[in-house]
């Protein structure tokens, strides 16, 4: 394997675990309770707004009992609830409540934050690169 391709490995591994790292720490932010894998959950909900629990599961590609489990984890914990879905009423939508998107935001915020920091003096156009770079290889990756 050519030598560009391991360590394009090397760094994404590093980069995952300190991303999985990140996820525990900005799920305990939001709150105590939650588990680190339920925070996706936020963010999907926070940039796509309304989901049924179906689409969720295959989203992050996982069945259907496990995304129940989860959602009625976060339920529990004030940060999302379900509504009717207008198109067909035998089907729920869950939605962040108010406290989840408030929660969710405040975090989301200060990892910004911290990101502009670490990137301070790093040029502009490195990291719009960078974001191309990376949103070319996740477009790829779904496909």
């Amino acid at each position: 394997m050519n030598h560009e391709f391991l360590a394009l490995e090397r760094e994404l591994a590093v980069f995952l675990r300190r991303a999985r790292a990140n996820s525990g720490e900005m799920a305990r932010e939001v709150h105590p309770d939650l588990e680190p894998a339920a925070y996706g959950i936020l963010v999907r909900l926070e940039s796509a707004g309304r989901q049924r629990p179906t689409d969720l599961a295959a989203y992050f590609g996982v069945g259907r009992a496990t995304m129940s489990r989860q959602l009625h984890a976060l339920e529990g914990l004030g940060l999302v609830s379900r509504e009717s879905d207008p198109a067909d009423g035998r089907v729920s939508l869950v939605r962040l409540t108010d406290e989840g998107l408030a929660r969710f935001r405040r975090v989301r915020d200060a990892r910004r934050g911290r990101y502009a920091d670490k990137l301070a003096d790093w040029d502009r156009a490195e990291v719009a690169e960078l974001a191309r770079l990376l949103h070319h290889f996740n477009a790829r990756a779904e496909g």
